[in-house]
């Protein structure tokens, strides 16, 4: 990882939303807009976002998290690979009644957003919410394959009626912040977000260090149902395991793992149950999404990157809405910041479809 980059409530720049994580401020606030809900819920929205009469919302939080990474690094765009992870895209031009607008089209964006920045060329990675763990793991592995020396990963979600009335169709939303892992939790809050991180094979060729790498990652699916995960958690463990192995370490070499963590009570006891079967019930944890809500196919490069800050910095950012275990299965919820040298970071993600994916992150300067 040559640099990040995350936009969303908390600050436009990786640096403003780690130091509002380390401050244990949350961007989720109570919100009342017509255009996504008939009634007030909480939620992660960007608020006074730039406006830009040639970009919707979605290209413009996409491009501010672009333009963040280029002004930290020269990138030579013929051998750069651009990756567009999200779920929906511009799906708002639906609501605005222009749905036959060309960029409603995922790869249609990413072809926009590619050529805007002067990528060459560009792909699209989309598989419900393990779409920003994913799309890290096949930069990763294009990169290894010497088809691209670098690859630009851009994870980005906006709130729009169409994502909202969906969950509240599922009756997942939270009616307040919600709590991973809680005793108490009572779903999800969505959120808004544009993350990017660089990975390169060369990144003294950028001028740049990679203090922090990816050395393994994994995908799983268990096909159990559309929207309800394994109720075993063993394919999310086999992800797991798969990133273990490529990265050559054992669960001992894990200093704190950042879960998906969504709230709901499916999501959290499967992964309790999959962290169970891999023996590491007693390694730190915790899930981002107190602080942002769930941002999609944003959430796990966004993830990515605030966790390769807590590596950076020696740092256990707490579980923020975590009280009282409430889970079938012990896992050690990070609740107090803690100061604490790290070096390995375990980061898992799981969707609907039965999809899960995980990446190792190592920090080389320790």
């Amino acid at each position: 990882m040559v640099a990040d980059s995350v936009v969303s409530p908390l600050g436009s720049t990786s640096d403003a939303n780690y130091q509002k994580l380390r401050q244990g401020i949350s961007g989720i606030k109570l919100v009342e807009d017509s255009r996504l809900s008939p009634g007030p819920f909480f939620v992660g929205a960007i608020p006074d976002l730039p406006i830009n009469e040639n970009l919707t919302r979605f290209e413009m939080i996409s491009s501010m998290a672009i333009s963040d990474i280029l002004g930290k690094t020269s990138i030579p765009v013929d051998k750069t690979l651009f990756i567009l992870s999200s779920t929906k895209g511009n799906i708002a031009f639906l609501e605005e009644g222009t749905p036959s607008h060309p960029r409603i089209h995922l790869h249609s964006a990413a072809d926009f957003l590619a050529k805007r920045f002067g990528f060459r060329k560009s792909l699209v990675i989309s598989n419900a919410c393990i779409s920003g763990v994913m799309a890290l793991i096949i930069g990763k592995r294009i990169i290894e394959k010497g088809e691209y020396d670098h690859a630009l990963i851009v994870g980005a979600d906006v709130l729009s009626r169409f994502i909202v009335s969906g969950f509240q169709s599922l009756q997942a939303l939270s009616p307040e912040p919600c709590r991973p892992f809680d005793a108490d939790r009572k779903g999800i809050n969505l959120g808004e977000c544009g993350a990017a991180i660089l990975l390169s094979s060369a990144p003294e060729v950028l001028g740049a260090n990679a203090g922090i790498r990816i050395v393994g990652g994994g995908l799983s699916n268990d096909a159990n149902h559309i929207s309800g995960p394994s109720r075993t958690g063993e394919e999310l463990a086999f992800a797991v395991k798969q990133a273990m192995d490529e990265s050559r370490i054992s669960k001992d070499e894990i200093d704190f793992i950042s879960a998906h963590g969504t709230a709901t009570l499916y999501n959290d006891e499967m992964e309790a149950k999959a962290f169970s079967l891999m023996q590491m019930n007693d390694i730190p944890l915790n899930s981002l999404k107190g602080y942002f809500g769930h941002t999609l196919g944003a959430a796990g490069v966004a993830e990515v990157a605030m966790s390769a800050g807590s590596l950076l910095m020696n740092e256990l950012i707490p579980s923020k809405g975590f009280e009282k275990l409430g889970v079938s299965q012990q896992v050690n919820v990070i609740k107090d910041f803690e100061k604490r040298s790290l070096k390995t970071c375990l980061k898992t993600a799981s969707g609907f479809g039965g999809c899960n994916a995980a990446v190792i992150l190592r920090n080389e300067n320790n």
